[in-house]
This record gives C-alpha cells, structure tokens and sequence, in this order.
C-alpha cells in the first residue's frame, strides 16, 4: 500500500486526507493519505521516508512551504519562482519539490466568475502561499500588488523576490483596492480577528480567505456584513490537491458534486 502524508503545524484543520482518500477510493487506488503535526526539525526526518519509500509522496501546509525548498534535490519551475514548494515527490532518485498553489489559486479565482486583470490587489500576511498568489495574479494581469504583514522583515523577504509589490500599512489600504486576500493563518482558529477598517475600505469590494476550514472566518464575515464579495479558500484547496494527485498518480480525479458536499460536512 502506497502512503501519503500532509505536514504542517496546525494540521488539524487539514481536510488534505478526507479529499485524497476519497479520490483513492474513487479510482480503486491501493494508498492511504494521513496528515502530520511536525515541528521544523523534523522535516529531514519526513524527507528521508521519501528517499526510503516509506512515503510516496507529501503536502506541505503552514508554516513548511518555504523551509522545505532547502530538503529538496530539484526544484520545478513554478518551486523555484515563488521558492516554496506544497507538493514533494520522488523521480529518478532525485526528491523533487512542486508547487500547485499558483495553479490552484487562479483556477479558483476563475471559477468565481472574477476578472482580476487591471484590479489593485491587498494582501494581508506573508506566509508560504503568498508568493504563488503573487505570480497567479501576475499571469491574470492583476494592475498592482499591495502587501501587509506584522513582522515587516517577512514582507520585505517577499518583496526581495517580487520588486514592483509595495509594502504598506493596513490601515493605510488605498481607496483604489479591489480584492483584499486574507493569505496570513489568522482565522483558523474561530476566535481569531483581523483587525482592519472594513468601513474605510469601502463596499463593492471582493475578498478572498485562503482559509477554508472553518468555511467562514470572522474576516469574511465582517466583509459580507457590509455587503462585499466574499469567497473561502475551498476551492483553491481543491484545485491544488487535483494537480498533486494528477502528479503522483498520473490521474485527474474527478472535481464533482460528491467532493464539494464532502468537504461541506466537515
């Protein structure tokens, strides 16, 4: 039996397992998906079960995606321009390390319907998604990139990588903003708050949680209480997790009404 494994720390808020293994099921795929609290010294532990084939194949979620680059023997296109990797397998002996968020983040922002071109964009946080959510804006022509984090050494980092965003306050957010992207991990525990002016920045605007579990954060809710857009990171969860499984499986599994009311009920 083949075995996959998500790490991260938090990791249960994960629902990475209940979406692989249900796929796994779906395709008569002998494998089981499990997920993992670690703290960073043991990633060289989890890498070395992948040379070992113990493991197949790893997700890596908050606060990994950055530090795991370092384990790995190649890098993908996509890996080595955002310098964060989600998606960890083995081929010709060499680990390799894959980053499906870019693909996810903007095959979900298309399935809203949203046109991002010309759009000004805040970013609240600068955890290891960020940097994919800055080249799938890029590729959809999103005008330009504000950013936001509390340590100001993690943004600046980001900036290093991508020169034209531009660091800025959040209680400073331009009038001109569009989409606000909650990319930090505030809200995966249901009390936690995200201290903006919703008021200041106005109404008509979309914003975006890359939090999917709970479904709604507090973040979202103040938004929507003033009539905004407002969209969770399920599908964006979806849509990575389909190209990692394509990846290690060489499958697309189905994107269908039994995935969405699975991930509903959790």
């Amino acid at each position: 039996m083949k075995k996959y494994l998500v790490i991260g720390n938090p990791i249960d808020h994960s629902l990475s397992p209940v979406l692989h293994n249900h796929w796994f099921k779906e395709n008569k795929i002998n494998a089981i998906y499990e997920k993992k609290l670690i703290i960073e010294d043991e990633i060289e532990k989890v890498i070395l079960k992948l040379r070992s084939k113990e493991l197949n194949g790893v997700n890596v979620t908050v606060p990994y995606k950055n530090k795991i680059v370092s384990f790995m023997d190649n890098l993908t296109k996509e890996a080595s321009e955002t310098k964060s990797a989600n998606t960890i397998y083995m081929e010709n002996g060499k680990i390799i390390g894959h980053n499906t968020d870019i693909a996810g983040f903007e095959l979900a922002i298309r399935s809203y319907g949203y046109d991002v071109k010309k759009k000004n964009i805040f970013i609240f946080g600068a955890g290891g998604v960020v940097p994919s959510i800055i080249v799938a804006l890029k590729r959809m022509g999103a005008l330009k990139i504000f950013l936001y984090n509390r340590t100001i050494s993690k943004a600046e980092n980001i900036k290093k990588i991508f020169k034209d965003i531009e660091i800025i306050d959040k209680d400073n957010i331009p009038e001109s903003i569009d989409v606000i992207i909650n990319a930090s991990s505030l809200g995966i525990n249901k009390s936690d708050k995200i201290e903006l002016n919703y008021n200041k920045i106005g109404k008509n605007k979309f914003y975006y949680d890359v939090i999917y579990n709970p479904a709604e954060t507090n973040f979202l809710r103040e938004a929507k209480k003033l009539g905004n857009k407002v969209e969770n990171g399920k599908k964006m969860f979806i849509y990575q997790a389909h190209q990692s499984f394509a990846i290690w499986h060489n499958i697309l599994p189905k994107i269908d009404e039994k995935v969405e009311n699975l991930l509903n009920k959790k």
